[in-house]
């Protein structure tokens, strides 16, 4: 506050030192807000991580596309960097040969954010673990704990938030682009009709299989490469209400079509006079119309495998993926229902969630929340007022996602997610570029996506202070 000096300045205790931590931790700091940063490796160790170095990274070390005109992840990391982001200052600062990607020396990008950040006169690293709520007194708190949450604190969290068991396999359905589907094959209905309302009663899409097509895919899907576990997550248990379509297909070939792929209560107006021998159903997963789900669709197939077999599919030969299946222990809330548009728990405000703890996937949207907390804290900390960023800006459109932006279809619909342009405000696509000459075919995407970054850097200038 105006006046005050540091040590007069409470401190906002950070708890957990992965991306989203260490960038909350860094952006309260850089505010002149006082942070206490608690991290458990280096006093309890992870099944995952094998260092005691803060954002550490624990599978890949690409930031993926860096490629801010066209590329939802490059638009995000160019956000972050005009933000004051530690996470990407260092990986640009320790960038190794990867063509259009952002690959970082993951040893010496860790050192380089674990010395600043221990260098920094107002944050203080705590090497202890937090096995419950943090106590009362603690006013300011941003969790950012990570999908390796200790199973104490989870248990915690649990009990607050009443939303049932975290810690299981979660598989995840693939997401793609709305526009990519094929609807000369497709058609919109929900089963028998049912709902009250136009809407309700169209709220699926539809593909249909023949016999032969169902038997091909069967087969594709049993045959197709599988994630296989690592050793710390083997005794984890499938969630039986989600399981990979693969493994219900493995338990007989009909299964599928008494389970999601069921062919009833749906007439196809293409063709109204046969019967689908089964139907694929997708449901829309964004506000804005954009993303669709396969619904029942979690699986554990490898990437490659997923765009081959899913796009058998009649109406989906050309689906454009949003995000494609996964498998692996996870920990997120359910934070549409749970969670403030400024990350804070709604029924103990002084809670901050951050990281992939509120459903985002991926080492940048991880940190982008831990900067955007970090930000909303330092300014409650400092009696100053501040908004989210636009919608039409990465960071916006990701934090809109997580707090507002998701259809609920029921537990479990809510899952993590990388940012992509589907979770943007839509642009109509430019139908001629700046010679007059007509845009055709993939260059009017690309135009689009164009246009779309160059709103969302000019939005982010109007939001960020002078």
């Amino acid at each position: 506050m105006p006046g005050m000096t540091h040590s007069q300045i409470k401190p906002v205790h950070v708890i957990g030192g992965g991306m989203a931590g260490s960038e909350a931790a860094w952006q309260l700091a850089s505010a002149g807000v006082p942070v206490i940063l608690h991290e458990m490796r280096g006093v309890k160790e992870t099944e995952a991580h094998k260092t005691d170095g803060l954002a550490e990274l624990v599978c890949s070390n690409s930031f993926r596309s860096d490629d801010h005109q066209t590329n939802a992840v490059g638009l995000l990391h160019e956000e972050m960097r005009r933000c004051n982001s530690i996470i990407m200052a260092e990986g640009d600062n320790h960038r190794l040969p990867a063509g259009g990607a952002l690959a970082v020396d993951r040893d010496r990008f860790s050192e380089a954010v674990t010395k600043r950040l221990s260098e920094h006169p107002l944050v203080t690293i705590e090497r202890e673990e937090i096995p419950a709520l943090p106590p009362e007194e603690w006013d300011s708190v941003i969790v950012a704990t990570g999908p390796l949450t200790s199973e104490s604190l989870s248990e915690a969290i649990l009990k607050e938030t009443g939303e049932g068991e975290l810690a299981f396999f979660d598989a995840i359905a693939p997401v793609l682009y709305r526009d990519s589907i094929n609807m000369e094959k497709a058609w919109f209905q929900s089963r028998y009709d049912k709902g009250e309302t136009e809407a309700d009663r169209t709220a699926y899409l539809n593909c249909p299989m023949d016999e032969e097509q169902y038997n091909a895919f069967i087969d594709a899907l049993i045959d197709g490469d599988k994630t296989e576990f690592k050793e710390w997550e083997e005794n984890t248990p499938y969630f039986e209400g989600c399981l990979p379509i693969e493994v219900m297909a493995e338990r007989g070939r009909e299964t599928l079509r008494h389970g999601p792929m069921k062919p009833v209560g749906l007439t196809n107006p293409h063709q109204p006079d046969i019967k689908p021998h089964a139907i694929v159903q997708l449901r829309q997963d964004n506000a804005l119309g954009t993303l669709f789900n396969l619904v029942g669709f979690q699986t554990k197939l490898k990437y490659g495998a997923q765009g081959d077999i899913f796009r058998m599919i009649p109406g989906l030969e050309e689906a454009r993926f949003a995000r494609l299946g996964g498998i692996h222990r996870n920990t997120f809330l359910n934070s549409p229902k749970l969670l403030d548009k400024q990350l804070r728990l709604k029924s103990q405000p002084r809670l901050r969630f951050a990281g992939q703890l509120i459903g985002v996937e991926g080492y940048v949207e991880s940190a982008s929340m831990g900067l955007l907390a970090g930000r909303f804290a330092a300014a409650e900390r400092l009696g100053q007022s501040i908004a989210p960023p636009p919608e039409t800006t990465a960071l916006g459109a990701l934090i809109e996602h997580v707090t507002g932006g998701h259809l609920d279809a029921g537990k479990g619909s809510f899952q993590p997610m990388n940012v992509n342009f589907g979770l943007f405000p839509q642009m109509q696509a430019p139908s001629r570029d700046e010679e007059g000459n007509r845009i055709r075919g993939k260059a009017k995407s690309v135009a689009k996506k164009k246009l779309m970054s160059a709103r969302a850097l000019d939005d982010l200038a109007n939001w960020l202070p002078a």
